[in-house]
């Protein structure tokens, strides 16, 4: 039964069926689209329709287009973009692509402020982001990267596979989206229930919401399973903030989707998603936003989430705007009057110069400056650290990372901060060992650390993400003893330890390794379920118990399912190419690199990988033409260059 789990793996490996989907279990209703919900709810219909939410994604007319298609001009680095109108439309016509000059026609309007992009259709059904967008404030067009200067050839390109709007962005920007993608000819036929975030896309598909409204004393529809009174898949809740958290971090998170569709409100995250976690080039060792990591990793680690805080909380949930200006939405909570909904927090006064050491009314004296360092993404887009977390100049000093004191204070030293704050706070918590100093070390060095990750990870008092980047830290030194030690952690409460710490178990003892891949296999969460189902690529069939061949089977396609979702990614093929090789199936790994090249030429890992492939099948006219291909596509790279040098001296 269980070498049916490999076969069906290796399917997926030979055929690539991209664009399959898990079935729902039960139907769901249909959506009805958001002017269904104006004639009841017109109050919160208002202020969505002026939200950032609603303008997410726009069709191009006379008042959603804000940039200037005049004849515009714009020049970046010798390649020139012109923008203009006619009575058919928008057009953009660029040299900043092959086969250039070409001009298209703009078919999407993405965002409202700060910035506005413009959606181009390169092929039927394909959508690309355009990298010179509108500044709303300087009412200017600008570049989004103006350091760079990539080859249209490049993955990350305008053109390339990063910057499409159908598999990177779609889903957060669309109602009920489905991507649709056919890797057999590589096109999109992508489809929407509305673009823009409607009220369905937070409230789930409304046909049984409509039906209970227009005759309230039945029940809601009889067809669908697990609807609430009025109709609806998902259940706001006072007492249950996480329902809330995880809707909202669907989208408001650096993730992985499973799927090819948005799942239905009210599935839970990570059974839709995999999180990334606190690694490096993402976010700082001690957890601070590096790259555009979006809002949930950092929320997650925060005090705030800890005590039951949601993000309605400081978000109005309609018009998407903060419910107060400056520190008056802080002192909601922080303050003498304290707030009962938080009995924890010790009421005090927060918002005086004896707290924050500023003049009342200047920019230091804001809570967020201290407390929600800004970040500039998108060249113009300052988005917020939501770990709320104090300032450390002192780990400036010793792990280099920024802090907010110096934001603001560039003229002074990291160390005349700390000390700053310790002649302030003679007697604060806040300068104890942080575990952002033991992630520091071990990025350079885990094997020396991996007491310290290990207590990390242990300690129910840390956040679980970063509970689970100690485990994922540990990774690269996993040992039969690291896999009994982190063994307990196999049945802790929150899926992001438990999937992290299953990760460890490859070393285990053949035995005990099967046992707890058998126990992972029936976790409550996909996410658990699926990196249970990647160790079973390496475990012998005998090992497994006969019980686990159902469950087995069933992670294997949730796995198999949530890569074919994923085909048009450039990383994914690089994953099944890996699945290939730990099953010894050449062939298969050869089309998956391949598979990459064609998708992201830069990639070099996936050129060294078929140039020692086609090498080690004595296939020398491969080999030759693959080291020659991938240096076309990457002149001088030093690990293609050495590929070379052995093969002409074989």
């Amino acid at each position: 039964m269980f070498e049916s789990v490999r076969f069906g793996l290796l399917i997926v490996l030979l055929v690539f069926a991209a664009t399959a989907a898990l079935a729902q279990a039960d139907p769901i209703p249909n959506y009805m689209g958001s002017e269904s919900c104006e004639t009841c709810h017109q109050a919160e219909v208002e202020p969505w329709q002026r939200s950032h939410h609603a303008k997410a994604w726009m069709n191009p007319t006379q008042e959603t287009v804000d940039g200037n298609f005049n004849d515009a001009i714009f020049t970046h680095k010798n390649r020139k973009t012109r923008f203009f109108r006619t009575s058919e439309g928008f057009f953009i016509e660029t040299s900043d692509i092959i086969d250039a000059p070409q001009t298209y026609k703009v078919v999407g309007v993405g965002g409202i402020a700060p910035l506005q992009q413009y959606l181009i259709e390169t092929e039927p059904g394909r959508l690309q982001s355009f990298d010179v967008v509108w500044d709303q404030e300087n009412k200017s067009w600008f570049h989004l990267y103006p350091d760079q200067l990539l080859k249209p050839e490049d993955g990350f390109h305008w053109s390339g596979p990063y910057k499409n709007w159908n598999a990177r962005c779609a889903e957060c920007h669309a109602t009920g989206f489905s991507k649709n993608y056919s890797l057999r000819n590589r096109q999109y036929k992508s489809a929407h229930v509305e673009i823009g975030v409607g009220c369905e896309a937070c409230h789930g598909p409304g046909e049984a919401h409509v039906s209970w409204a227009e005759n309230q004393s039945q029940p809601a529809d009889s067809r669908f399973q697990g609807l609430s009174q009025k109709g609806f898949p998902l259940r706001f809740s006072g007492s249950e903030p996480e329902v809330e958290i995880q809707q909202c971090a669907g989208c408001h998170s650096r993730r992985e989707p499973y799927q090819d569709a948005s799942p239905v409100p009210g599935t839970p995250f990570h059974d839709s998603y995999r999180l990334a976690l606190l690694r490096e080039g993402l976010y700082h060792p001690d957890g601070q936003i590096l790259d555009e990591v979006y809002v949930y990793g950092s929320f997650l680690q925060s005090k705030m989430y800890a005590e039951g805080v949601r993000c309605t909380n400081c978000h109005d949930p309609h018009s998407a705007q903060l419910k107060a200006t400056g520190n008056a939405l802080c002192t909601q909570c922080h303050s003498t009057a304290g707030n009962s909904d938080f009995p924890s927090l010790s009421p005090k006064m927060y918002d005086a110069p004896s707290h924050h050491f500023h003049e009342t009314g200047t920019e230091g004296a804001q809570c967020v400056s201290c407390h929600m360092i800004e970040r500039t993404y998108m060249g113009i887009d300052g988005r917020r650290d939501h770990s709320f977390r104090v300032p450390r100049p002192d780990l400036s000093v010793t792990i280099g990372t920024p802090n907010a004191c110096n934001d603001c204070h560039q003229d002074q030293t990291p160390d005349w901060a700390a000390e700053e704050l310790e002649n302030r706070f003679p007697d604060s918590k806040h300068r104890t060992r942080h575990f952002g100093e033991s992630f520091a070390a071990a990025r350079n060095s885990p094997a020396n650390l991996r007491d310290e990750l290990l207590d990390i990870a242990s300690q129910s008092t840390f956040p679980a993400i970063v509970r689970a980047t100690a485990l994922d830290l540990l990774g690269r030194q996993a040992t039969a003893d690291l896999a009994n030690q982190v063994a307990p952690l196999l049945d802790d409460e929150d899926p992001l330890i438990r999937a992290a710490a299953i990760t460890l178990q490859e070393q285990a003892p053949s035995s005990l390794r099967a046992e707890r891949i058998a126990q992972a296999l029936e976790d409550p969460a996909k996410a658990v379920r699926i990196a249970a189902a990647r160790q079973l690529l390496t475990l012998q069939r005998r090992n497994l118990p006969e019980s686990a061949a159902s469950t087995a089977m069933k992670a294997s396609k949730e796995w198999q399912l949530s890569l074919a979702a994923k085909s048009d990614f450039p990383e994914t093929h690089m994953v099944l190419g890996g699945a290939a090789l730990a099953m010894r199936n050449v062939a298969a790994a050869i089309n998956a690199f391949s598979e990459v090249t064609e998708l992201d030429p830069q990639l070099v890992q996936a050129w060294t990988m078929l140039v020692q492939l086609h090498w080690s099948r004595r296939d020398f006219s491969a080999t030759e033409t693959t080291i020659q291909k991938g240096l076309a596509a990457n002149p001088g790279d030093p690990n293609l260059l050495e590929l070379k040098i052995q093969f002409l001296a074989q």
